[in-house]
Parts: structure tokens; C-alpha cells; sequence
């Protein structure tokens, strides 16, 4: 082989493998963007459920004056929840973390105020609160749903990153692994339930 045809191959397999990682790298761009748009997706979920707290609050304070406590405790965890906002480009294990328990300490403390309701029949029968009981319950399934969504999303992208050849360019161009929601302690144990 002359000095000519090996430049010729050697150029041309450079070609092939520029033009493949050109491929791969924009299916790796669109597998990034619908990892962040099923985060904000995410987002826009719990931030529907922080902005119905205050009017479940308000309904709940005029009726169960004697549940100050637990008004306090849900108000202070909406609190908490809001102030941990995370950036798409910021999604690491530990910022999730933070966003995660910051969500469940809200999820603890809604159940505690739905839990209060059942000692005061006039606020159970109250139009308003019933009302934002069914649009909690509809925020609760939205978020378990965009979650499963951001998760199969992340899968996704966590893969393409990870299989050959992609792997040994990705790391090159800025592509690292996504953090996945992981469930609560105890969740994997199913509740014991008594009649």
C-alpha cells in the first residue's frame, strides 16, 4: 500500500468517525432535552401542590382552630419544599436528595392536616375543602406520573451515555450520568392493614 492510499484510509476513517459521533452527539443533545423537560415537568407538578397548600390551610384554619401546630408544621415545610429549587443542569444525586426530602417532609405534613380533617365533620362537609382534597389528589397523581416520566427519561439518556462507542466521546462533550429518583425507607414493605 503506497504513503497515498494509507493517507486516503486513514482520512476516511477519521471521516466515518466523525460523521458517527456527529450522530450520536445530537441523539445525545435530544436525549439531554427531554431529561430536562421532563424535569421541569417535575417541577410544575410540586409547584401546583405548593400553591393549593394555602388556600387547604385557610380552609382548614377556619374550622380547626385547635390545630395550630399542624398548620405551622405544613406551612414551614411548604416553605422548606419551595426553597429547594433545582436547575436542570444542576441535577446531581445530592441536589436531588435535598429535593426530594424536602418534598416528603411536605407530603408528611399534608397527610397530617388531611388526618386532622377527619375530627371535624363541618370541614369535611365544607364544599371548598373537598374540592381542593380531589385537586391535591389530582396533583399527587400528575406528580407520581411525571416523575415515571423524568425517570424512563433519564434511562434513557443514562443508557445512550453508557453503551460503546458513545461512551468513550460522551464524557469528552459534557454528557455525565443523570440522578434517579429513589423510593423512601420503607416503601419497598407493603402496609399492614386491619379491619
Amino acid at each position: 500500500m503506497t504513503l497515498k492510499h494509507r493517507i486516503t484510509a486513514i482520512a476516511t476513517g477519521m471521516l466515518c468517525m466523525a460523521g458517527l459521533s456527529s450522530c450520536n452527539y445530537n441523539s445525545l443533545v435530544d436525549k439531554q432535552q427531554t431529561v430536562d423537560q421532563q424535569w421541569a415537568e417535575v417541577e410544575n407538578q410540586y409547584q401546583r401542590r405548593s400553591d393549593l397548600i394555602p388556600n387547604l390551610v385557610a380552609t382548614v384554619k377556619g374550622y380547626a382552630t385547635h390545630e395550630e401546630k399542624t398548620l405551622t408544621e405544613v406551612t414551614q415545610a411548604r416553605a422548606n419544599a419551595t426553597a429547594v429549587n433545582i436547575n436542570a443542569n444542576e441535577l446531581t444525586e445530592e441536589n436531588l436528595q435535598r429535593f426530594t426530602e424536602a418534598q416528603n417532609q411536605l407530603t408528611g405534613a399534608l397527610k397530617s392536616l388531611l388526618a386532622v380533617s377527619e375530627a371535624y365533620p363541618d370541614l369535611k362537609a365544607n364544599e371548598n375543602f373537598r374540592d381542593l382534597q380531589v385537586q391535591l389528589e389530582g396533583t399527587e397523581n400528575r406528580i407520581s406520573v411525571a416523575r415515571g416520566r423524568y425517570t424512563e427519561a433519564v434511562k434513557d439518556y443514562n443508557t445512550a451515555i453508557k453503551k460503546f462507542p458513545t461512551t468513550i466521546y460522551a464524557g469528552w462533550f459534557g454528557f455525565t450520568p443523570k440522578p434517579q429518583f429513589k423510593a423512601t425507607e420503607g416503601a419497598q414493605t407493603a402496609p399492614t392493614v386491619e379491619f
